[in-house]
């Protein structure tokens, strides 16, 4: 809820009782005491349309949600506004006679009195339903932002935890080619031991030859 629209509405709601009050007190003046309290009627409805107007231009440069709600309320006020300019074109009017202004004294001043009553009542349900809406939209938000910080503490995680299994993984493919590093050296040795194996082999087997023709010649000799 903005907090300027809130401002000029309790000034509306100031104005539009002070009005109320004005024009039920000029239905039963006359002469230039009633001339008077007309004028100050007309000043107040003038500055009535001026914040209804501020108010207006308020809840536009709102969010679309809170704008809705404002100009609900808003409407509420304009209606408002109507009557009580209607109550005073009543006590401005100059075509009506004695009776009718003590009509208008005894029984106008009632039913003014009842409407307006009436019609404060249901603005004000109306703003404590709208306020309740507004709540509503308030823990709404509450609940969408704790849900985005959640699930951005999530993503968080687990981009950690992608970024650990890639280290897993890099030293993992780095034990790998150690180990076929080794395995060539180890090859490589196996095949030496074996080229060494038959080389010692063949140097026995020409040892044993010499050894047995140097017996043979001693033998026949």
């Amino acid at each position: 809820m903005s907090a300027v629209f809130e401002g000029y509405e309790r000034q509306y709601c100031e104005l539009s009782a002070n009005l109320s009050r004005k024009c039920t007190s000029a239905s039963g003046l006359d002469g230039e005491l009633k001339k008077q309290k007309l004028s100050e009627i007309k000043a107040a409805l003038d500055e009535a349309d001026t914040l209804l107007r501020k108010m207006d231009l308020e809840a536009r440069s709102l969010s679309p949600n809170v704008k809705t709600i404002l100009l609900t309320k808003l409407r509420e006020y304009k209606t408002d506004l109507n009557n009580l300019k209607n109550e005073s074109r009543r006590v401005t009017s100059v075509n009506g006679n004695q009776a009718a202004r003590d009509e208008l004294m005894e029984s106008g001043k009632q039913d003014a009195i009842t409407v307006a009553a009436s019609q404060r009542g249901r603005l004000m349900m109306s703003t404590d339903r709208l306020n309740q809406s507004t709540d509503r939209i308030k823990d709404s938000r509450r609940t969408m932002l704790e849900t985005e910080e959640l699930g951005v503490s999530i993503l968080q995680d687990l981009h950690q935890q992608r970024q650990a299994l890639l280290q897993a993984h890099n030293t993992l493919q780095g034990v790998d080619d150690n180990i076929g590093k080794s395995k060539k050296i180890l090859n490589g040795m196996v095949r030496r031991m074996n080229r060494n194996k038959c080389l010692i082999g063949s140097i026995i087997a020409a040892l044993v030859i010499a050894i047995l023709l140097i017996i043979y010649f001693k033998l026949t000799h």
